[in-house]
């Protein structure tokens, strides 16, 4: 089946309609260190592109070179490669499963606590951790 350009648009259009809330504008706010996105409901949302899978190495010359897509779904950028999907940043989710999983596992293991405090002197008790031997290497 082959589609025209037609048949996209108004795949598109359906696809607005069907999800409310889209950005109708992106732009990286360079003063400010964050990436604004204009709804179409006139709310404006911003985080600092640190926290978003494929923009958190990104040069502010990459980051201003946004393309919000015709549905108004997605962001993309086009110099570092990377996309976001809007609904999911509404939510809160700033990459893939795999990406988030690893990103707030690697922050969570940055907690300091008086449990993991005491849990880590328990274990020095103990000898701390063992050895890697060269077998197990």
């Amino acid at each position: 089946m082959a589609l025209d350009e037609q048949d996209i648009v108004q795949a598109e259009s359906r696809l607005r309609k069907k999800a409310s809330t889209h950005a109708v504008k992106a732009r990286y706010v360079r003063t400010l260190g964050m990436i604004e996105i204009v709804l179409n409901t006139g709310v404006r949302i911003s985080f600092p592109p640190g926290l978003a899978e494929g923009l958190s190495e990104a040069k502010p010359t990459q980051l201003n070179d946004i393309v919000v897509s015709p549905s108004g779904l997605g962001l993309h950028w086009p110099r570092l490669d990377a996309d976001l999907y809007v609904p999911n940043l509404l939510r809160g989710i700033l990459g893939s499963r795999k990406w988030m999983a690893s990103t707030l596992g690697a922050k969570g293991g940055q907690v300091r606590s008086d449990a993991k405090a005491a849990a880590a002197r328990e274990n020095g008790r103990k000898g701390g951790r063992p050895r890697m031997t060269k077998a197990a290497a």
